[in-house]
Formats: structure tokens, sequence, C-alpha cells
């Protein structure tokens, strides 16, 4: 069966909530020192998210059936006395249901995710990604991710 990544509305919140729980389950295992067993976004939340131009949320759909989501923010500098007036789309989030990974959903939202940018006019994309989480840093260097920037952390 095939699958088409579309913006996501209002039926597909059922599923997305129950992604949210994966992904943070990932960050969770990683660093339980930072991540609570909770959800990113509450339903409220995530609906105001679903309504804003501003924060696209597209999903892979399979007859009905999401199989991952990617969440987007459409971002402009805030200091424009150091930073050049761009359009950048931040991928604030990319999940693939468990049960359907190794199927290329994720290279599929994201190669759906920077056509989108282009066409917005956008200078780039850009995503954070953590550093225990290996298999996503690999993914997104296989995809042509690049570093741009590094955060750094000393623990107390």
């Amino acid at each position: 069966m095939a699958f088409a990544v579309r913006r996501a509305g209002e039926q597909d919140m059922p599923a997305i909530m129950e992604l949210l729980k994966q992904v943070n389950r990932v960050h969770h295992d990683g660093r339980p020192d930072l991540f609570k067993l909770s959800t990113k976004y509450t339903e409220d939340e995530l609906r105001k998210i679903l309504e804003n131009d501003d924060t696209p949320v597209f999903v892979a759909d399979e007859d009905g059936h999401i199989l991952g989501h990617g969440f987007c923010v459409m971002q402009r500098p805030e200091n424009t006395r150091l930073l050049n007036e761009i359009l950048t789309l931040y991928i604030d989030d990319i999940c693939v249901d468990e049960t359907a990974r190794r199927r290329h959903v994720g290279r599929k939202i994201c190669e759906h995710i920077v056509n989108y940018a282009r066409e917005r006019g956008c200078h780039n994309v850009t995503l954070n990604v953590w550093n225990c989480n290996p298999g996503a840093i690999k993914f997104y260097e296989n995809l042509g991710f690049k570093p741009y920037k590094i955060g750094m952390e000393t623990l107390l």
C-alpha cells in the first residue's frame, strides 16, 4: 500500500497524540534527567497548532491510518542587527510510528517538508536532534542535513 504526506487536520489528533507519546519515550529513555514521560502538547495546544499557518503539521496517511508526523514552525530572526532577515522552516518534531519504520515514511515526510519550505521561499530548513539519538542523527545526515551549531553542557 502507498501512503501520502498531507497537511494534518483535527481528525488526525488522536493518532498524532499517540505518536507524541512514542517520540517522548525515545527522549525520556535517552535523557531521563531532562525528559518526563508525557506528551509535548495537550490536545488544546495541538488543536491551536493545527489551526496556525505558521506551525504546519504534516502526516503520512495510508488509507486513514497515520504512519508518522512532522511538526514545523516558520521562523524569522529576532535580532536583525546581527542576523539577516531570512525565513526558516524549523522542524520541531518528526516521528514515525514504531509499526511503520523502515518503510521510508520519515524520508517522505522530511522531503515533503523541504519542498513545502522551498515553495514558501524559505532560505533553509533547520532542526535540533539530541545526541542521545544516534539513529536520528544518521537519518538526517543521510538526507543531507549538516550541523550548523552545536549545543553543549556540563552536568553538575
